[in-house]
């Protein structure tokens, strides 16, 4: 029998990730690790039992891990007072004690060549991983559809569609279909490495007219440069550093960062991938 963890258990990756993996597998062959063990045991399905886990304590990860062969580690949030890559150690770490014999990973896409700032973190874990001597697969997520809510959602009522990317390709494609894929790689035989999880390569142009498609309202679509984003982002609250966070990753995908051309994510699927426009109108 194996047996199965799934880390960050009440996120929505994690949530959705336990409830596929519970399709493939049976329920009390898994293990949902959660900081918060009442909001966990409220969302997993019937028979999946739920243990304390907390980033930033290796002990907690110890006994969570006891008897767990396979483990999705799914990547903490940063800003923490433990920065992510020892969190990300902590787990790495405890699981090396416990003897899980594989770690699926949820990182950054092609982390060899990413120039963004938010791949670090990514890199180092993976890095970490290899050292441990475990084997591993790399789930290499590209771009969430819904990391672009608040551009979809003022554009869906009739606001412009403003983005500084220029002409840089994204991997957009539903959180579910990431968190489903991850769930399958976990139950492969012979998994691969590396995945480079992405839905069709578009650019922020592209992706505005997906969102015409679904709109009650006209909108206008507006290419700006970086500063401008930033001085808009400023305007709508955000404080400087914030902004100009967000404003920097325009940037890096200006350069090719998320661009990506890869069928792993339909391939593990063995589907396809949920129609973009559809998660759109979710969001009206």
């Amino acid at each position: 029998m194996t047996r199965y963890a799934v880390t960050g258990a009440t996120g929505h990756l994690g949530t959705r990730a336990i409830q596929t993996l519970s399709k493939l597998v049976e329920p009390s062959d898994i293990v949902a690790l959660a900081r918060n063990v009442e909001k966990a045991k409220a969302s997993v399905p019937e028979g999946v039992e739920v243990r304390h886990a907390d980033y930033d304590h290796e002990d907690s990860f110890v006994k969570a891990l006891q008897g767990v062969d396979k483990l999705l580690l799914i990547s903490s949030q940063p800003g923490g007072p433990v920065s992510r890559q020892q969190q990300h150690q902590n787990v790495i770490d405890a699981a090396k004690a416990d003897g899980v014999e594989f770690i699926a990973y949820t990182s950054f896409a092609h982390i060899e060549t990413a120039k963004s700032p938010l791949a670090n973190d990514h890199r180092f874990t993976e890095q970490a991983i290899v050292k441990s001597g475990i084997a591993h697969s790399f789930l290499r997520n590209n771009w969430y559809l819904e990391n672009e809510a608040a551009t979809i959602q003022a554009a869906l009522k009739g606001q412009p569609f403003v983005y500084a990317a220029g002409e840089g390709h994204i991997g957009w494609a539903a959180e579910i279909d990431y968190a489903d894929a991850n769930a399958q790689v976990m139950v492969l035989e012979q998994p691969k490495e590396i995945y480079e999880f992405a839905g069709q390569s578009r650019t922020y142009a592209q992706l505005a007219d997906v969102v015409k498609t679904v709109s009650d309202h006209d909108f206008e679509v507006q290419s700006i440069s970086e500063a401008e984003y930033q001085k808009n982002l400023e305007a709508s609250g955000l404080n400087t550093q914030t902004a100009a966070a967000i404003a920097s990753l325009q940037k890096f995908i200006k350069s090719g960062d998320l661009a990506e051309n890869s069928t792993d994510l339909q391939d593990v699927l063995k589907r396809p991938l949920t129609d973009l426009a559809t998660v759109i109108k979710a969001m009206k």
